[in-house]
């Protein structure tokens, strides 16, 4: 159940692997290579704050949990009006999208 999030990473992997001497650091690589395509990707598509991301997904992965609840998620955000309700729209999409993000990357590597 754990790793189904993971499981196209694992495939993709798999499926470009080809005689190596050492897989585990191939895998390494891959997954390094990966989290960044990807976290550039969320960045760049929400137009997040590059910096201040980046410090909540490394804080996120030491810590071991993606803390959802107050102003670190606001920190990170493009400048929106508080007003109206596409903050809070825009603030759930950015948080599921970093929680898969979290959980695609989480424990391997």
């Amino acid at each position: 159940m754990e790793l189904r999030s993971k499981k196209a990473l694992i495939e993709n992997f798999i499926a470009g692997i080809n005689d190596v001497d050492d897989v585990l650091l191939e895998w390494k690589e891959f997954v390094a290579k990966k989290k960044e395509e990807e976290l550039a990707a969320i960045i760049s598509e929400e137009r997040l704050k590059d910096t201040e991301t980046r410090k909540f997904i490394d804080y996120s992965f030491r810590d071991g949990i993606m803390k959802t609840t107050g102003t670190d998620l606001d920190r990170i955000m493009p400048p929106m009006s508080r007003f109206g309700g596409e903050r809070e729209q825009k603030k759930a999409t950015i948080t599921e999208r970093l929680l898969q993000f979290f959980e695609r990357f989480f424990g391997i590597g």
